[in-house]
C-alpha cells in the first residue's frame, strides 16, 4: 500500500469528443505514492481516455489533474518524463531484437548511450528476458512481447507506470506471470502503478484500491475488501414472475420492508431481475419467498452467494461487467492512433 501521499490528483476531469460524446464525465480521485491503483470497467467506460489524459496524449475538455505535482496541460513535458506508459497495443518492433527495441526507446528519452546499455540489462533481468535479449521479437510469445513492452516503459526509470489493460488477450497462466512482475516493480522500486482492467480477478489480486467506472462516471473507490464489505451480508439474485408490473413493484416493496434486507437494486435492462443484499441468506430466502407470494407474485429463479467483486460492480452500476465490442471510446481511440501514425 502507498504511503498516503498523493502522487496523482484528479479534479472534475472531463473529456467530450467531437459529436458530443462524453467519454469521461467530471471524475475526481487521487492515487497514493507507491500504491497499485486500478480502474475497473468495461470497454467504453472511460478508462483509456482517462489514462490518455493523464499521460498527456490528449487534452481534457475541462477539469484539471497533476501527475507528480506537474499539471498535465501546462507542464506536459515534465509529466511525460516522470511516467512510463504501456498501452493496450504492443509498441515493440518485431523485426528488432529486445535489446534493439530498448536501445531505441532509451534514445527517445535522450539517455546517454552507456547509461542505456546498463539499464537495458537491468530491465531485461527484471522481466526475465535477459537470455532472449538478442533474439528478434518475432520469435517471442505473446506473454514475452508484453513483458518487453513493460520493459520499454521502464527504461527511463519512471516514478509512475501506467498500464492500460496489461494482460488483455493473454491466457491465465501468462496473466498471473505479468501480475508477479507488476508486484515486483512496486516491491523493489516503490513504483506507483496505475492500471486499467476489466478482469475482476486481476483487480482483486493486484490493486490496493480500485475505482469502479461506468459510462465516464466513477461509482465507487476503495480497496477490494472494503468494497465487498460495504455490501455486507449475502447476495441474493432473483427474478420475480408476475402478470402485472404493479404486482412486481408491490413484491419489491414487500422485500425492501423485511428487517434483514439491506438493499434491493434492479438489474439494468431487466424488468424483473433484482439484487438483494441481506444479513443472512439462508434465513432470508424463505421469508423473501413468503413476502413476494403475499403480493400475488412468485420467484422464477433465485441464487445465493457471498459478495465478490462481480457483485460489487453489479451493486454499484446495476449491471454485470462484460465487454461490448465496438464501443464509441474504442472507435475514437483507434482514429486517434491512426492520426498519430500518419504524422
Amino acid at each position: 500500500m502507498g504511503n498516503g501521499q498523493p502522487i496523482i490528483v484528479v479534479e472534475d476531469l472531463t473529456k467530450v469528443y467531437p459529436g458530443g460524446i462524453t467519454a469521461v464525465n467530471g471524475i475526481s480521485f487521487h492515487v497514493r505514492q507507491g500504491e497499485i491503483f486500478g480502474f475497473l470497467g468495461p470497454n467504453g467506460a472511460g478508462k483509456s481516455t482517462t489514462i490518455m489524459m493523464l499521460t498527456t496524449l490528449i487534452k481534457p475538455t475541462s477539469g484539471r489533474a497533476t501527475v507528480h505535482g506537474y499539471d498535465i496541460v501546462r507542464e506536459a513535458n515534465a509529466v511525460r518524463l516522470s511516467l512510463g506508459y504501456v498501452s493496450q497495443d504492443l509498441a515493440v518492433d518485431d523485426a528488432l531484437t529486445a535489446r534493439e527495441n530498448l536501445y531505441l526507446q532509451g534514445r527517445f528519452y535522450h539517455l546517454p548511450k552507456p547509461e542505456i546499455e546498463k539499464r537495458i540489462d537491468e530491465v531485461l533481468k527484471l522481466v526475465n528476458l535477459h537470455d532472449r535479449a538478442d533474439n528478434r521479437v518475432e520469435t517471442y510469445s505473446g506473454g514475452m512481447r508484453k513483458r518487453l513492452d513493460i520493459a520499454e516503459g521502464l527504461i527511463h526509470r519512471p516514478r509512475i507506470l501506467f498500464l492500460d489493460e496489461p494482460t488483455l488477450g493473454l491466457d491465465i497462466q501468462t496473466r498471473r506471470e505479468i501480475w508477479r512482475y507488476i508486484e515486483n516493480l512496486r516491491a523493489e522500486y516503490g513504483m506507483t502503478i496505475f492500471l486499467t482492467t476489466h478482469y475482476m480477478d486481476e483487480a482483486d489480486s493486484l490493486c490496493d484500491r480500485i475505482a469502479i467506472i461506468d459510462r465516464g462516471v466513477i461509482k465507487a473507490i476503495d480497496s477490494p475488501s472494503t468494497l465487498k464489505s460495504q455490501i455486507g451480508g449475502d447476495i441474493v439474485t432473483l427474478k420475480i414472475d408476475s402478470v402485472t408490473p404493479e404486482r412486481v413493484q408491490a413484491a419489491v416493496r414487500a422485500t425492501e420492508a423485511l428487517p434483514f434486507v439491506r438493499s434491493v437494486k434492479k438489474q439494468e435492462n431487466s424488468n424483473d431481475s433484482y439484487v438483494v443484499v441481506v444479513n443472512d441468506g439462508e434465513t432470508a430466502i424463505p421469508a423473501i419467498f413468503h413476502a413476494i407470494g403475499r403480493e400475488g407474485a412468485s420467484i422464477s429463479s433465485i441464487a445465493l452467494k457471498k459478495p465478490t467483486l462481480d457483485d460489487v460492480y453489479l451493486f454499484f452500476t446495476g449491471k454485470e461487467l462484460r465487454q461490448e465490442s465496438g464501443s464509441r471510446e474504442d472507435a475514437m481511440r483507434a482514429r486517434m492512433i491512426m492520426r498519430r501514425v500518419r504524422r
